[in-house]
């Protein structure tokens, strides 16, 4: 099944606007209004969090995490998308352990 995409508006913490990619979930019809990016990033945090408890209950010499994260509209809703690829992702994140 291949993603339809639209440029939507996203509000930013301090009420900076920006526009991003998102793909589009779900057959409902979707209302385009401005998003906040805080329904991204939330999830981002949660995430980050979980991968970062792991490696310190693993506790290697160096860890270093990759991930890339795209962006749908699944239900009105921001939802952020772990993707495969994270050359090819709106967000691209890297998280890094030193010894």
């Amino acid at each position: 099944m291949e993603l339809q995409s639209k440029i939507i508006s996203v509000e930013l913490s301090d009420g900076t606007n920006i526009r991003v990619e998102a793909a589009l979930i779900g057959d409902r019809k979707i209302s385009f209004q401005t998003r906040p990016f805080r329904e991204v990033t939330a999830a981002i945090e949660i995430f980050s969090k979980d991968i970062a408890e792991t490696v310190q209950k693993i506790k290697p010499d160096k860890a270093s995490v990759k991930f890339g994260i795209d962006i749908a509209l699944e239900s009105g809703k921001l939802t952020p998308l772990l993707v495969k690829d994270a050359s090819t992702a709106n967000l691209e994140i890297t998280l890094e352990w030193g010894s």
